[in-house]
This record gives C-alpha cells, structure tokens and sequence, in this order.
C-alpha cells in the first residue's frame, strides 16, 4: 500500500481520487480472487470455445472465423497494399523492419540488440546494463533495483517484431519469402510463450505491457492466419491459449486503483478490445469486449480534456494517448462495435491539438516525460516525429481541418485503400494558428517560420503530476521546423533516481530559478509525484496577425522566506521576426535570479550583434533599453539560425549541459544561462532575433 507520507501527499493533492481508489481497490481483489479460480485456458476449454472436438477441426474453425472487418485481416491485404503503393517508400519500409525483425535485431532506446534468425531470445535482459530479471512470480519478482530498468526487456516483450513480420509477409509476393516470415513468426511466438510462462518473471509485471503484447499477437496472428505454418493445431492451439490468458489476466488486473489511472489503464481497455473482437470465440471474450467498451468510453471522459489535450501534462504521452485511442477505435470500427459519437469527436481534438504544436516538420516539444512509448508498430519513428498523426486524423475521418501532410504509412495499413480515397478527397488545410489549450496547460505562439510553446498550466494526471516536469513558464522554440530552444528531456525512470529528478527539475527547463530552490519542492524518492504548489495559468493571451502576446504566472515562489511571484510575458513579433521574453519579479526581500536556455547540441557561440540586429531587437515590444555587448549565436557557424540578445545586468554565459532527445538516450549539449541579483519588483528581458 506504499508508505504514509506519500498516502497523505495523494490526499492533499487528490482527495476523492484517495476515495475512489480505495473502492478500487477492494473491487480488484475480488477480480484477483476469481481468477485464481479459474480454469487454465487449456485445449478442452479451446475446443469447446470453438465448438470443435479435436485440434485439427479447430484449425479449420480458425480459418473459417476469420470475417471481422479489422485491419489485419487477410481480406484487407489487396487494400492495404494498394494504399501503401501510393505511398513513397512504404512498401521498402516494410519489407526493411521485417528482415530486421527476422533477424532478431532490435533498437531498444537508442542500443542495438541481436540475437540472429531462429536462434532463442534472450527476452528478460536489461542490455544495458546486463542484468537479467529472474523467471519467478511476479508477486516475488523486485522490479525495481538500481542500476537496472524494466522498460528494456518490455520492449522486446511487446512483440511489435511479430507485427513487422507480418507486414513482410503481406507485402512479399514471392511464396519463399512468405514462407520464411512465416516461420519466423511461429519460431518467435513460441519461443517467446516457451520461455514467459504465465505469470512468471519481468513481462508479467506490467498489465499494460501484457495488453499491448497481446495485442500484437492477435493482430499478426490474423495477419498470418492463411499461413500452412500458422494452421498448423501445434502451433494454433498453445497461441490461441496464450491469448486467452492474456486477456484473462489483464482483466484480473486492470491498473484502475491508483488515486488517478492514467495511460496503463487506457492500455489494458485497448488490449482486451483488440483480442476480443479478433477471436470472439476466445473464452472471455464477449465480456472482455464489453468491459473494455465501457471503460474506453470513460476514460476518454476522464483522461482527455474536451479541448482535446491528454491530461499527462506531456506532449510525448498526447501521442502515446493518441495512439491507443486510435487503436481501439478503428478496432471497434472493423468489427461493428460502438464507441460512440462523444468518443469520436473528442478523439478528432486530440488529432487537432497534436496538429497545432508540431512544426512543419512534424516534430512536437518536448514538455514533461518522455518515455518514447508508442502503441503503432507499423514504422519507425524519430521520438519527437508526432507530425504522420495529423493526416491520419485527416484520413480516419474526412477531417478537413487536418489535411495537407503526406498520406503516412500508418494510415495505409490501418485504413487501406478507402482512407487514402477519403485523404485525397480533402483539400488542403490552412497553417494552424496561435493557440492556447488552457486545460493540457500548453500554449502556441505560431508566426515569422517559429514555433513558441510555453508550459502553464496545472500537474498532470489531475495534480498529480505523474509525468510532469518543474517547467512551468518553460518554452520550446522550433524555428523553420527545427528545434532550437529545447527541453532537456527525461533522461530515464528508474534507473538512475539521481539522473530522473535532475531531468526534472527547474534547472533542466527554459524557465527562471530563484535562490536554487525548486519551482515545487518534491520528493527524491517519489519518481512519479509532483504536487500542484506552483498553480501556473494564463494572464494573457493575445493572438494577431503581426503580434502574439502572452503572459503567464506561477506562485511557485511564495513559500520562499521572502515570497515572490513569477510573471513571464512573450512577444512574438512577426514583421520583426522576433521574440521578446520578460520576466517580472514580484513580492519582497533580495533573490538570485537565474535563467537558462537549453540547447539541443554544441551549436552556440558569443559574439557581438550586428547594428541591424540590434536594431531589430529594439523595436520589438516591451525590448530592454541597453543590452549586453556580446550575445549568444545559435546554429552552426556560418548558417547561424538565431541571435538571442540580454538585457545589460544579465551577463549570459555557455555552460555544457545534457539534451535527451528520447528515453534512455542523453547526449552532450549546452546551455546559456544568465541572471542577477534583485529586489522586487524587477525585470529580466531578453530577445531573440531570426537570422
């Protein structure tokens, strides 16, 4: 039940989520306590699911039960094809991640592992480190040690490599090559079963993970369903067993009794969905698809915002949020179960709020965890490329609002050859504009080839802040599509408690520290709580034609001895093309006041402005009178990007610092940092001027 102080930091965060929870809790036992008296989910109990009175008849019940609408059946494949033939590339993309899932190669955050074709994975090691979890019950398993980190071995235990086999054996032609994805699908499935048993060791640990893999294993299993390999009563029947187990086991454990669900939650729904309406004839399945019907309808209530943002307090789990949501319902879509009407149109926000914060090259900022996650396994993906969700939006639902992108690889396997007639229907979308989604706490400022997006706005998970970051007032700054001005990441979870809490602090965003402390004070051993003390919102926000205004606020300060409050106003200029940054300082006695900006590389230099930049800078709103003789230049030497100019009194400087562009992976960077010594009321001012 955890200890004391982080029960009663819960209630003063989230007082009747406490309640509930308790409710819950008692409620999973029970689930525990009847699935413990089940059944295994043997051949008899196969047989009887389907009717039939010995393996071989089951095989030929399998192929005959193949008729849901759902993406990866076979009747999709001369659809699925024909949409990816108009798609640069997509079919040598497939047939690339197939071979490489043939050989048992794997990108696990950034390392490669190998294991080579037909030859055992060694599924629960951390190749990181080297640790390998111990086959025991997860009841008895320690999870978590330092130095090591479950979320490697789960990588390789979602089984997305059985998808991408799948997707080379739609897309080959030659009956050779279809017979060896073929067998490398049976040979991986097995061997992956043979060596996880039910229950026991690291890829039991998590239902979300039990879901997801299931999920993948249904879906390449309908993918390969004419398959001989596949129809084969050796094989179907330990597979179809082991599905059934799945979902029987994530129902048993559903990760409904936290204070607040979140993402694991939607995960198991999602997973118990994708199974049931693949093999309804599955023991369990009817019920497990109505519980899950019921519980994505409610958790698209609880979890998403009506203005469409993912209540994480992350932009990196929006996508991961997306995703699920999508899954489950172009799932349900295929084989005629409703979701519902409020389900849609809030799923299409979430598409359009994605669509506002991603630069022209598709990549999105990087506000509060980011863990890489993604539910999709149809092509790889830079971490921060969000940019293929918006015309799949488009795709999915004739939106026009989304159009204007290339038609994604993803929608071509989802959706086939209707989506893409319904993309090209559509004509093309206007620019998104500034926007401010006041609930997500994320807030645009778009203009001049720039993208501003600052973080104001509540913890997420409903104070909670299980994924949120000390970034209030923090911005990221992409200019002509590029990153420029970055959040430093998330570095890793549990691995390194020391690494998670520096990847959170205040000094690891675009924000302003006073007298070293933290924005919000949290607990070094809490690697998943962030209390809502800052209270940051919106004072002002004024979009135009030629100029955007925004002012935020957080009161993070105000349990400092002498309490401040912390303003920040931006002015993006866009005749000028620039940015203006303020900070106001207001409340009592004496403060260091230090600001950063991170960078994502080496790429920075001082030096002096130029009289026309200098003149530039000065024109723009709320501009400092005097600035600094030297400024910081961003970008290469010799394609400068942009020159950021301080106020006299603040005396930038380049420091080396740490860029973690996706979980697990932290490379060298550096950082500006400036500031001063000041009493209230005072002002911090700095601009940026587009080269």
């Amino acid at each position: 039940m955890g200890t004391f102080d982080y029960y009663s930091a819960l209630v003063r965060m989230a007082p009747a989520a406490v309640a509930r929870s308790a409710v819950r809790r008692v409620q999973g036992v029970a689930r525990q306590a009847l699935y413990r008296r089940r059944y295994p989910v043997d051949e008899l109990r196969l047989l009887q699911a389907y009717g039939a009175t010995s393996a071989s008849e089951l095989a030929r019940r399998f192929l005959d039960t193949r008729n849901t609408g759902v993406w990866c059946e076979g009747q999709h494949r001369r659809s699925v094809l024909q949409a990816l033939a108009s798609v640069p590339g997509a079919r040598e993309r497939a047939r690339e991640r197939a071979r490489t899932a043939l050989l048992q190669e794997f990108i696990v955050f950034g390392t490669r592992v190998a294991f080579g074709e037909g030859r055992p994975v060694d599924w629960s090691l951390d190749p990181l480190s080297g640790y390998r979890y111990p086959l025991e019950p997860v009841e008895q398993l320690r999870l978590l040690r330092p130095g090591s980190d479950p979320k490697y071995p789960w990588v390789l235990g979602r089984l997305d490599s059985l998808v991408a086999l799948g997707q080379g054996y739609w897309v080959e032609e030659e009956p050779e090559a279809r017979a060896r994805f073929a067998r490398g699908f049976v040979l991986q499935t097995l061997d992956f079963l043979q060596a996880n048993p039910l229950g026991m060791g690291v890829h039991w640990a998590c239902p979300m993970e039990v879901a997801l893999r299931a999920a993948n294993l249904a879906q390449a299993l309908a993918m390969f369903a004419e398959a001989p390999e596949v129809q084969r009563p050796e094989f179907l029947v330990p597979v179809l067993s082991a599905l059934a187990e799945h979902s029987e086991f994530v129902e048993a454990h559903l990760e409904d009794k936290g204070a607040v669900p979140n993402n694991h939650l939607v995960s198991n729904y999602v997973g118990l969905l994708v199974v049931g309406v693949l093999f309804p004839e599955l023991p369990g399945s009817p019920r497990q698809v109505a519980l899950a019907v019921k519980g994505l309808r409610a958790e698209m209530e609880a979890q998403v915002h009506p203005e469409g943002t993912s209540f994480e307090g992350s932009t990196p789990y929006h996508r991961l949020a997306v995703e699920l949501f999508t899954l489950a319902h172009v799932a349900a879509l295929g084989a005629g179960v409703e979701l519902g009407k409020a389900y849609e149109e809030r799923l299409v926000r979430m598409f359009q709020a994605t669509h506002a914060w991603c630069s022209e090259q598709g990549l999105a900022p990087q506000i509060g965890d980011n863990d890489s996650g993604r539910v999709f396994p149809l092509r790889d993906r830079a971490d921060l490329d969000h940019g293929y969700l918006s015309p799949l939006g488009a795709a999915l639902f004739g939106e026009p609002s989304l159009a204007g992108s290339e038609f994604p690889d993803e929608a071509a396997w989802l959706l086939g050859q209707p989506g893409l007639e319904s993309f090209q229907a559509l004509g093309p979308a206007s620019s998104p504009g500034s926007t401010s989604f006041q609930e997500g706490g994320f807030h645009v400022l778009r203009g001049a080839e720039a993208v501003i997006t600052v973080s104001a706005g509540r913890q997420g998970q409903r104070g909670v802040g299980g994924h949120s970051h000390n970034d209030k007032l923090s911005f990221e700054l992409h200019l002509k599509g590029q990153p420029l001005i970055v959040d430093s990441g998330t570095g890793t979870y549990t691995r390194d408690a020391a690494v998670r809490n520096a990847f959170r602090s205040t000094a690891a965003h675009n924000t302003l520290e006073l007298d070293g402390a933290e924005q919000v004070a949290f607990a070094q051993e809490r690697l998943f709580a962030l209390p809502e003390d800052a209270r940051a919102r919106v004072e002002v926000f004024q979009p135009g034609a030629q100029l955007d205004r925004l002012t935020v606020r957080h009161d993070g300060y105000r349990v400092l001895s002498s309490p401040v409050g912390v303003e920040r106003t931006f002015y993006l200029d866009k005749r000028e093309r620039a940015l203006a940054v303020t900070d106001r300082l207001i409340g009592t006695g004496t403060h260091d006041a230090v600001g950063r900006l991170h960078l994502p590389d080496m790429n920075a230099r001082m030096r002096a402005p130029e009289p026309s930049e200098l003149a530039r800078a000065l024109r723009v709103p709320d501009a400092p009178r005097e600035f600094e003789p030297l400024a910081v230049e961003l970008g290469p030497e010799g394609e400068a990007r942009a020159l950021v100019l301080f106020a006299s009194g603040l005396a930038p400087r380049l420091e080396p610092s740490s860029y973690s562009p996706g979980y697990g992976q932290v490379k060298q960077a550096c950082m500006v940092i400036y500031g001063a010594r000041h009493v209230p009321p005072a002002w911090l001012r700095w601009v940026v001027v587009f080269l």
